[in-house]
């Protein structure tokens, strides 16, 4: 490096003046370690500034300090695709931050392209829907800007309750936990999005209940009316910690409305999602 910049300093501008050192002259060893100490949005912002940076900006050992913890175990034993591991890094970090499905579709694991941040999430026909497979109470549909091609959609019923579980290995952190739902079928029309409220009905008389369990004793519980027809609302169901890494971690999780003095329809339920407790803030608000 030393060198590298002597060499600059020595040249002499034709009035004989020593020219100073440019950024072009950082050598791509020193470009790489400023840049192994920024965010991956701002390693690509510099990247853009000389060939110096550029270079620098590819190396592994940057980018293998942006993956989570847990990047072989992703790759290994949820993706089952262990040639991902022969990507460069840069590249394997640029494929995990798209939706990558598992479990035949029904689930999705990506990383936050920001801070690298596991996220997943479970579609409902990965959930354990009372009633489900009976066409008087459910039905399959397409929905509009739904995260799932089709969602799990409640017309009428009495005993309502959506279940799920998830066995993971988290890298070590604090996890939010959210049903993703809508009030409501919404459709296109004339171009625009409307929402089919017919079916709404019962959920302002009691509200539903959320309950989240770990399988290390952690448990977390909260209740809210269902509201804001026409959207998809993130209901938060509660937070987790993970303390060991290297350990696999049993969530379950639970949706009810189980008074049965009344009915209650016109609910789509569209998947479960995973965050980090610092994205899932911004999710929320």
């Amino acid at each position: 490096m030393g060198a590298n910049i002597s060499s600059s300093v020595v040249q002499r501008e034709e009035g004989g003046s020593p020219l100073k050192p440019r950024l072009d002259d950082i050598p791509e060893s020193c470009a790489a370690l400023v840049l192994a100490m920024l965010d991956p949005p701002e390693i690509c912002k510099l990247a853009r500034v000389n060939r110096s940076f550029h270079a620098a900006s590819s190396a592994d050992f940057i980018w293998e300090s942006k993956l989570p913890s847990n990047y072989k175990f992703i790759v290994e034993k949820v993706l089952r695709d262990a040639t991902l591991l022969s990507l460069q890094k840069k590249q394997l970090y640029a494929r995990l931050c798209r939706p990558n499905p598992f479990d035949g579709g029904t689930k999705e694991i990506w990383i936050d392209k920001n801070t690298g941040g596991v996220c997943l999430s479970i579609s409902s026909e990965a959930l354990t829907i009372t009633g489900i497979d009976d066409r008087r109470y459910w039905t399959r549909i397409s929905t509009e800007k739904s995260r799932y091609p089709r969602v799990a959609y409640l017309q009428q019923i009495w005993w309502f309750e959506v279940d799920g579980e998830l066995e993971f290995r988290f890298p070590a952190g604090t996890y939010s936990l959210f049903f993703r739902l809508q009030l409501g079928k919404s459709s296109k029309k004339l171009g625009r999005r409307v929402c089919n409220s017919e079916h709404i009905h019962g959920w302002e008389i009691k509200p539903v209940r959320f309950r989240l369990t770990s399988s290390d004793g952690q448990r977390g519980e909260s209740q809210c009316y269902l509201e804001n027809p026409g959207n998809w609302v993130l209901y938060k169901v509660g937070d987790f910690v993970v303390e060991n890494p290297n350990a696999l971690m049993n969530i379950r999780f639970s949706l009810t409305q189980i008074d049965c003095t009344h009915t209650k329809g016109g609910l789509c339920v569209d998947a479960a999602f995973v965050y980090p407790t610092t994205l899932g803030v911004a999710k929320e608000s």
